[in-house]
């Protein structure tokens, strides 16, 4: 049962009909209290709720799953205006985002197009279960979700679940609040790259091609945006996407291909061969090979050995690279994290 801002009153109500020495003994201001501060759920608690909105299958913008899940946990108007301390973004808006996020790794919900949200088949075949609560607890019995919190290497050990658990605890218990500032970085950093790397999916071939030409040029490559689209993505020769400069004076040339597949896809080391065929063909010997797939391990073996310089970057990579360059993302909060300065407090 959700209790969202009940009174003394409602609760002693509840309580009458089956317990009566419980309703006139229980420590009510304690309750009074929790349920106050859960006016704004977690995100944990948003997760069923969110799961069963999509449940009639269509598309929803997230925006309208924001309003109606507020409207069902009876959060008033004050509330959704509540901002994180940062100041910048909405508490609940967010804690329904990071629900969204967790569905989305465990494969119950996707993201068909921008802004938007579905259900899976996966997510229709849990909620006919009759599940009555979805946490991340929970989650940890699909693979994808697994992989996603970085437990892969605890899996890899064979050990029980709950000794799993145990160590996982125990490591956040050890961690000081430096640390474990940065571990939420982190995963803040790894959820945004894998978001970016979902909406750069559903971007056009072409618009694929500027993003590249925007990243070459932010990491330094190509001279200015103007001169680097006008070689990028045009020769289309022999297995050669695009040539850019290696710096403004045009010392050197780069020669670059990309590829914009399904993230699932695998680069076997017989396209990187053709790739390397054509930069022989052009007496080149520096080129960089971007896809939103990955690369099968022979691929990336087989670039170790040659005589050029060939540089793979797939797509995890390539958001990192993205974050890293500020392409496609942009800062939603800054934290300072400031310490005692010592040498003010030294009187001569």
């Amino acid at each position: 049962m959700l209790l969202v801002g009940n009174t003394k009153k409602a609760i002693k109500t509840l309580l009458k009909p089956t317990v009566p020495s419980l309703a006139a003994s229980f420590n009510l201001s304690s309750v009074l209290v929790i349920t106050l501060d859960m006016a704004i759920p977690d995100y944990e608690t948003i997760m069923l709720p969110l799961l069963q909105l999509a449940g009639d299958g269509q598309i929803h913008k997230f925006a309208e799953v924001v309003d109606t899940l507020g409207s069902q946990f009876g959060i008033t108007e004050a509330e959704l205006r509540e901002l994180l301390p940062s100041g910048k973004y909405p508490v609940f808006r967010s804690r329904v985002g990071w629900a969204k996020t967790y569905l989305t790794k465990a494969l119950l919900l996707e993201l068909p197009m921008r802004g938007s949200l579905r259900i899976t088949q996966r997510g229709l075949d849990l909620l006919k279960q009759g599940i009555t609560s979805v946490d991340a607890k929970f989650l940890d019995c699909y693979p994808e979700f697994v992989e996603f919190q970085g437990s892969s290497k605890l899996e890899a050990n064979h050990k029980p679940k709950k000794a799993q658990q145990a160590e996982i605890t125990e490591s956040l218990a050890e961690r000081t609040p430096d640390e474990t500032l940065e571990y939420a970085y982190l995963e803040l950093q790894k959820s945004l790259a894998q978001d970016i790397l979902a909406q750069v999916k559903l971007c056009s071939p072409r618009f694929f091609e500027i993003l590249v030409v925007d990243l070459l040029v932010a990491m330094g490559y190509g001279g200015s945006i103007k001169d680097a689209a006008q070689v990028v993505g045009k020769s289309g020769d022999g297995g050669i996407d695009g040539i850019i400069k290696e710096d403004r004076l045009g010392l050197d040339t780069i020669y670059i291909q990309a590829k914009k597949w399904d993230e699932n896809s695998i680069i076997s080391r017989s396209e990187i061969q053709k790739f390397v065929g054509a930069l022989q063909g052009h007496h080149a010997n520096k080129g960089v090979f971007i896809t939103t797939g990955r690369f099968a391990k022979p691929a990336k073996d087989f670039v170790k050995s040659l005589s050029c310089k060939v540089i793979l970057i797939d797509g995890e990579q390539l958001a990192k690279y993205m974050i890293d360059f500020n392409v496609g993302v942009t800062a939603r909060a800054t934290y300072q994290v400031k310490k005692l300065d010592s040498d003010y407090f030294t009187e001569e």
